[in-house]
């Protein structure tokens, strides 16, 4: 990172952390990891957080990445008439929301069960997958709302579209793929499954996570095929590359839209 990158960041950081909806956010989850351990152990606790970190990282992210980024709009414009780059300002921005964000939820899921300890040594490993899958949901989210913020000028329009977005991707794009595996169930769809799998994000992130729990019947036909895939050779590389892919795309779009926005 360049020195101007690194001024913008610690600038932005300071800002973020000062909100108190980042505490929020944190001692809600770590509230609901709480309800959760002291109702049904470590092992039923880990089962419901993956449902509940499916549906609220991905929201919280793309709704308060757009929200920060149109509210920074004359700051950012500020900062543009003195001698620093877009490319130096977009990645400060990014990071600057990305990390305390992705700080707040490893935090909150975590504690209580550091706290309380866990019933297995296995589940101290699906906790760590389960913070890695929820921080890389976040910058998967949050790259995905500085795109349509960049993108789209409206405030009000660019928060419809990231909710929507939201919803396409945490539960319509699953009732399509139904939709499609009932309609050709004659055909071979294990490579499509793999395929239309590997393209949302939050579908990627439920796989890895029930295959973790070992609960695979739970995504029918098609889990003996994704325990197969992923748990051969090239199975964990792939998934990794995947959501690489899923913070580099959106993320490099939006900083290309970003360098050549008339502010």
């Amino acid at each position: 990172m360049t020195a101007a990158t690194l001024l913008i960041l610690r600038y932005e950081l300071r800002n973020v952390l000062r909100g108190r909806w980042l505490i929020a956010y944190a001692v809600l989850l770590a509230g609901l990891a709480e309800a959760l351990l002291r109702s049904g152990g470590s092992g039923r606790a880990l089962l419901a957080l993956v449902n509940l970190v499916l549906l609220i990282v991905p929201l919280v992210s793309v709704v308060f990445g757009a929200l920060y980024l149109y509210a920074s709009r004359e700051f950012n414009e500020l900062l543009l008439s003195q001698p620093v780059g877009r490319q130096a300002l977009f990645h400060g921005l990014y990071v600057g929301v990305a990390f305390p964000l992705a700080l707040a939820f490893a935090l909150g899921v975590s504690l209580p069960f550091l706290w309380h300890g866990v019933e297995e040594p296995a589940h101290v490993r699906t906790l760590g997958l389960l913070v890695a899958v929820g921080v890389g949901l976040t910058a998967v989210f949050v790259a995905l709302a500085f795109l349509v913020a960049v993108r789209v000028e409206d405030r009000a329009r660019g928060l419809g579209v990231v909710i929507l977005l939201w919803l396409t991707l945490a539960v319509i794009y699953d009732g399509v793929v139904l939709a499609l595996v009932s309609g050709l169930a004659r055909w071979p769809l294990e490579r499509p499954m793999l395929a239309l799998m590997l393209m949302n994000p939050i579908d990627l992130a439920r796989v890895l996570l029930l295959l973790e729990l070992d609960l695979s019947a739970m995504l029918g036909y098609t889990g003996a095929v994704f325990r197969r895939f992923f748990g051969g050779t090239w199975g964990g590389p792939v998934a990794a590359m995947a959501m690489l892919a899923w913070v580099g795309m959106p993320l490099a779009l939006a900083a290309r839209a970003f360098r050549r926005k008339d502010f």
